[in-house]
């Protein structure tokens, strides 16, 4: 059963692929989300993505809602992920609709207030960063954090601080090799709040009960 789920997951992803892709490539630009698109030499990169993160959402969670809800959750990860690479931008019109997607799917398969508090809580904690260090992140990544609280529940502590640590590896390491001068290189968070929230996706709940029963 677990196989034939992490089958359909590989399926679904690779018929998403080429989707995410146009999206990806329309979003920035302010094209319609559905327009065509050239080939795209990063379209392997995103079917590829999309299909490992289905199946795996397919062995994780089986034929369930719950899979299905965790794969557009995975799939706007990735979109969000290749935008910000390569334009430095997390597209309104991708992550706010995924946002009310995501939300409703969670709260139909599970309803609690968790789900939504879980967005306010994240976009408000990187809302009040912005206020803090707007130079360091944008309004984009507060939306991210809010599409993320929204899948993640509580989990969603997990992905932000997992995120955080990742991006301060490349941080770390201009700092080194530059200097002073690396304050002037941004670096796109987007990625590495997405790379968090997987994360969190498949084992988020399991690293807040090895962190509760550590303070025990």
């Amino acid at each position: 059963m677990d196989v034939g789920a992490g089958l359909a997951g590989l399926l679904a992803g690779l018929l998403v692929g080429p989707l995410a892709d146009r999206l990806a490539t329309n979003a920035p630009i302010g094209a319609p989300l559905l327009a065509r698109v050239p080939f795209s030499p990063r379209l392997p990169l995103v079917a590829g993505s999309t299909a490992l993160l289905g199946a795996a959402c397919g062995l994780a969670f089986g034929l369930t809602l719950e899979a299905a809800v965790s794969a557009v959750f995975c799939w706007v990860l990735v979109i969000v992920t290749r935008t910000d690479l390569e334009h430095r931008l997390i597209p309104d019109r991708i992550v706010l609709p995924g946002a009310l997607l995501v939300l409703v799917g969670r709260t139909v398969d599970e309803p609690s207030v968790a789900w939504i508090l879980g967005g306010l809580g994240a976009g408000l904690a990187l809302f009040l960063l912005v206020l803090v260090y707007p130079r360091g992140m944008g309004m984009g990544d507060v939306k991210l954090a809010f599409f993320m609280g929204c899948g993640l529940g509580l989990a969603v502590v997990v992905a932000l601080f997992l995120g955080f640590i990742a991006a301060a590896v490349p941080a770390v390491v201009l700092l080194v090799r530059h200097g002073a001068r690396a304050r002037k290189q941004a670096i796109p968070l987007g990625p590495f709040l997405a790379l968090g929230g997987v994360v969190a996706l498949f084992a988020g709940d399991a690293i807040l009960d090895w962190y509760w029963d550590l303070g025990a």
